[in-house]
Order: structure tokens, then sequence, then C-alpha cells
């Protein structure tokens, strides 16, 4: 069956569009011209332009400079892109043209089209009222659009992945206070230390999440600075003098966010320091969760050859050909997610240092990257904290097993012996098998009552001098 096409116009000619696409010439020059990877935009990108979009309508018409019969025509085709419909209309590759022109000019026809729509003009009607340009990129530009929805299209969603990353600062505080008396080897250097609560360790995992969580919440705050109005280069031509600050207070309005003016157009063209400081931040918390996942990894290795110290939910089984096996495949797929937004951040950098003069061109990859990022974040942190966190259990006996085998118990007896002594006593406990209390009897250093009231591994998790408090 062969497709009709209707034929729309742009500065460069007439170019055949699908018939019934709400799309204009621009966008299908795009789709001609970046079949790259198939991939389309993020909501959060449709979302965010969609809502300048509307609200460049409303202050538009106010400010006596759109006509309110078109006005409202494009703010209700707005509103219907803001709540989802025509998502397939919006066809542009991440991989585009500098700056985002392509993507703003698929929601300005796109707009533009169904407010025609609405008004009653058919979408081959010569005499369509609502321009793309005229009419819904009015008092705009690509360039102070794309940055502005860049910002928005973050906040879009930060009270989710904030949502996320508490979730799972919750579920390790959990298991912290549960696990809290299991005493176990500690390791450092992967090898035997003196001993910790394995609460403890649990305790440290939920303070560095919510640590990683306060420095996304600091770097989102700088993202809510605007510096729409700036148009084509940061001065604000064919806009009205009313128009950058009435656009920022509709645009809190209609977002529920609460933003301000950047306080400088120029710089909020110019510089995608902001998007890479939000972008660093999550590249942190990746940090921070790959960390975790490969200790929970280690602790819940084997069973029978490995630490063993830590259970994690058995939900699938193993391998093809090995019965029984069980893996962590939570923890593994947080370590792929966190290496894919890593890179996603290395893009994110190198792009923004890649702007130049008035302008960094490299906008449509940093908005795709930092979507990218927040919503493969979400979807990870949540499916590892409720299929993998929340069910772990503690093997008590295997951890307090590795513990009496810990030779550097010794570490104890040091304000007593002193290093060097204990440093012997460690080494023939390990060469021979025997424990630490019989090495330190046998070379009569100190009596098996006074080893005994000295090496107490709970006590020893909770700091201080254990020879001065025992004597004392």
């Amino acid at each position: 069956m062969t497709e009709s096409f209707r034929i729309e116009k742009d500065s460069l000619g007439e170019m055949q569009v699908p018939a019934n696409a709400l799309y204009g010439a621009q966008t299908q020059r795009a789709v001609l011209n970046f079949p790259v990877s198939g991939m389309k935009p993020y909501p959060a990108f449709v979302w965010a332009q969609g809502v300048i979009k509307r609200a460049a309508a409303e202050v538009n018409r106010d400010l006596g400079l759109l006509e309110a019969r078109l006005a409202d025509a494009i703010i209700q085709a707005a509103d219907e892109v803001l709540a989802g419909k025509h998502a397939d209309q919006f066809v542009v590759d991440p991989f585009q043209a500098g700056a985002g022109t392509s993507h703003n000019m698929n929601l300005n026809e796109v707009i533009a089209n169904r407010a025609n729509q609405i008004l009653g003009f058919a979408l081959d009607d010569p005499n369509k009222p609502v321009s793309p340009n005229d009419h819904v990129n009015m008092a705009q530009s690509t360039n102070d659009t794309i940055p502005t929805a860049i910002r928005l299209g973050c906040l879009w969603r930060i009270d989710e992945l904030l949502a996320a990353i508490d979730g799972l600062a919750d579920a390790l505080e959990a298991k912290a206070q549960e696990f809290d008396d299991v005493v176990k080897s500690g390791r450092t250097h992967l090898q035997d230390a003196v001993p910790v609560r394995l609460g403890q360790e649990f305790g440290a995992y939920a303070l560095a999440v919510r640590n990683d969580r306060e420095r996304i919440a600091t770097a989102a705050e700088r993202m809510r600075r605007l510096g729409i109005g700036g148009t084509a280069t940061g001065t604000g031509l064919n806009a009205h003098p009313e128009y950058h600050q009435r656009m920022v207070e509709t645009l809190s309005r209609l977002t529920g966010q609460s933003l301000r003016s950047s306080g400088n157009l120029f710089e909020s063209m110019q510089s995608m320091a902001d998007p890479a400081d939000f972008s660093a931040a999550m590249r942190t918390l990746c940090i921070t969760l790959t960390r975790i996942a490969n200790d929970f990894r280690l602790l819940s290795s084997g069973p029978a050859t490995g630490l063993d110290e830590i259970r994690l939910p058995a939900v699938q089984p193993g391998s093809s050909i090995m019965p029984g096996k069980v893996n962590p495949v939570l923890a593994e797929m947080l370590n792929m997610a966190c290496f894919h937004v890593q890179g996603c951040d290395l893009t994110v950098s190198l792009a923004a240092q890649a702007g130049q003069l008035e302008l960094n061109v490299m906008m449509p990859i940093i908005a795709h990257n930092l979507f990218e990022m927040m919503h493969v974040l979400i979807g990870a942190i949540n499916a590892f904290t409720t299929k993998c966190v929340v069910g772990i259990t503690a093997n008590r006996e295997k951890a307090e097993g590795w513990l009496a085998k810990n030779a550097i118990l010794v570490t104890a007896l040091n304000p007593v012996i002193g290093y060097l002594n204990g440093a012997a006593v460690a080494k023939e406990a390990m060469a021979t098998g025997k424990t630490i209390k019989e090495v330190v009897v046998e070379k009569g250093l100190l009596s098996a009552e006074e080893v005994d009231r000295l090496i107490d591994a709970r006590k020893m998790t909770e700091g201080g001098i254990q020879g001065i408090a025992a004597a004392g």
C-alpha cells in the first residue's frame, strides 16, 4: 500500500510529508538527514520543550503580541502534548543538527498543526493560520529554549530519582539495624582486619547513598536557573522586555517547580556547567553504588567456597548448565547500569566543554544523555532495592566462624603486650593454626583469663583502648 503525502514548505522549499503527520517540512528533513540510531527523544525532552511553547503562547498573548484566538489554540495543543498525546509525532533522532533546531522545530510544527486542527483547518489547507515559526516559536530561539528544556526535563523527574535513592538508603539502614548484633571479621586490602559489625557495614552504605543524594539535590538546585528569553545569542532580540521574567514565573506555575532567572542570559546560553555538574553528581552516585554492589557480590560469594556472610534473594536460576547455581544478578545489573551512566557522564562532560563563543551546539546529546542517566538510575535503583536489598539475610554462623579464625584479633592486646609481640603472636598463630589465646599464654605474655577479658570482639567494634578499658 502506497503511503499518501502532503506538501509542506519551509525556507528551503517544498517537502513531502506523510499525509497524517502533525509535523512539517523541517522535521521531515531531519528524519531524512539523521537516520542514525533509530532512537526517539525522551519524553522528558518533549514535555520540557512543550511546556516552554505553552508558556510562551500565554505570555505573548498577555503582552498583546499574539492574537488570543491563535494563542488559545496553541495552548490547547501544547496541553495535549504535555498530557502525553501525539507521542508518535516526535521523531527526530537524538543525534541531530547542533543546538537542537530539529527538535525545537519538531515541537513547533506538531503544536502548530494541531492548533490549526483545533481551529478547524485541515493539515493540507494552504490557509492554515498558525505558523510554527511566527507563532509557536514567537520570542524564542532554539538557542534559549533547548538549554531551558534541558533544565526543566531534569527537574521533571528529580523527585522520582531522589525518591528512588531515599528508598535504597532506607532499606540499607533497615538492614543496618537488623544486622547490628552480627560481629564479623573486618577486611582491609581484602585481608583480615579487626572486627566490625555487619550492621556497621550496612550503616556506612546507607550514609554514603544519602550523601550522594544530597549532592544530586544540590546540583539540581542550580538547574532551576533559567535563561529563557535570551533568544539567539543572549541579547533578547525579538522578545518583549518583560518576556524573560514573565516566562520564569509562568514556567514556575505550570511545572510546579521553583524556578528563577539565571541573572545573565548570555551565560545561560554559553555555559553547560550546571548540566555537567548535575551529571557529575549522578556519576558520583554510580561510584558509590558500584562499590556497594561489588561488596554484596564479595560478601555473598560461594556459598561453599566464598565468604558467604550474607545471602542475597534467589530471583532466578544462575546457570544453564550447573544445577542449583544462583548468582547475584541484581548486583550485577546495578554494576552494568552504573557503568552505562558513567559513560553517559563522560559524553556530557566532553560535550559541555565543546561550546564555542555564544552557544554550545552539543546540547542535543547533553539532553539525551542526562535523561538517559536519570531513566536508567531510577529503574536500576528501584529494582536493586526491592528485589535485592530488602531480602538480604545474614549468615551469622559463617560470619562468626571466619572471625574466630582471625589472628588479627591480637590487635586488641597491643596496648598491653606491644605491637611487636602482637605481630609475633599473629605470625605464629597463622603458621601453626593455634588460637591467639593459646600462643599468648604459651609465650607467658598474659594469663588465659586476661586474654579472655581483653579480646572481646563486640567491644572491639565500639572503639576505645581495650587494655585500658579492661584494666579500669
